[in-house]
């Protein structure tokens, strides 16, 4: 993993994909720790974490989530989700981020180094060559051990650097089967709870 301390670095995090791809591996993230772990190899100069939000009548699931994020240090980017049912009577939320995740990107392109990009979505493969024409350096963080891999073959050729999920994981998540009584603070948050819809990503 290669960081310069002095360079301007932005996050940008699909929520929906790092929750996939933290499940599948079989930890979550631990929000707080996972900005400090950056914070301590480079400049963040923002940290974008994007989420489609479902309100229900009175309450949305993800609240917590976005509230905690929004008072510590991340920049909260959200859209109303679609709720439908499928042909077979299954409850299905749509939501993409793409669209937002990418014009952030580019407009940040002159103001960074450094790009860090929380997605395996081959989708972005065009967006990561777009930001490198500006002289922008891009990182792809998700994972190939999981099955099937997270990310595509060709995002991650295009990224100037790969960092695998589970390696760096120590740092900032937890085992989702530590049943340890954990503080009544809010160390860490909850997970997304619209993930688990193959139309969430």
């Amino acid at each position: 993993m290669h960081f310069m301390p002095t360079e301007r670095v932005a996050l940008f995090i699909d929520g929906a994909n790092l929750y996939s791809a933290s499940r599948n591996l079989g930890f979550d993230i631990d929000y707080r720790n996972l900005l400090e772990f950056f914070r301590n190899r480079a400049h963040i100069i923002r940290a974008y974490y994007y989420s489609a939000v479902l309100e229900t009548e009175e309450y949305s699931p993800l609240k917590p989530l976005t509230d905690w994020l929004a008072y510590n240090g991340y920049t909260l980017v959200t859209k109303p989700a679609r709720e439908f049912t499928d042909a077979a009577g299954r409850r299905r939320v749509k939501g993409n981020m793409d669209i937002e995740l990418a014009i952030d990107m580019l407009e940040l392109a002159d103001k960074i180094d450094h790009a860090i990009l929380f997605s395996g979505d081959s989708d972005f493969r065009r967006l990561v060559e777009a930001v490198q024409r500006r002289g922008v350096r891009v990182s792809v963080v998700s994972s190939i051990r999981t099955t099937p891999p997270m990310v595509a073959d060709d995002l991650r050729r295009q990224a100037d650097q790969f960092l695998e999920l589970s390696d760096i994981a120590p740092d900032f998540t937890r085992h989702q089967s530590d049943t340890r009584p954990r503080p009544v603070r809010m160390r860490s948050t909850p997970a997304e709870p619209y993930a688990d819809s193959p139309d969430a990503a």
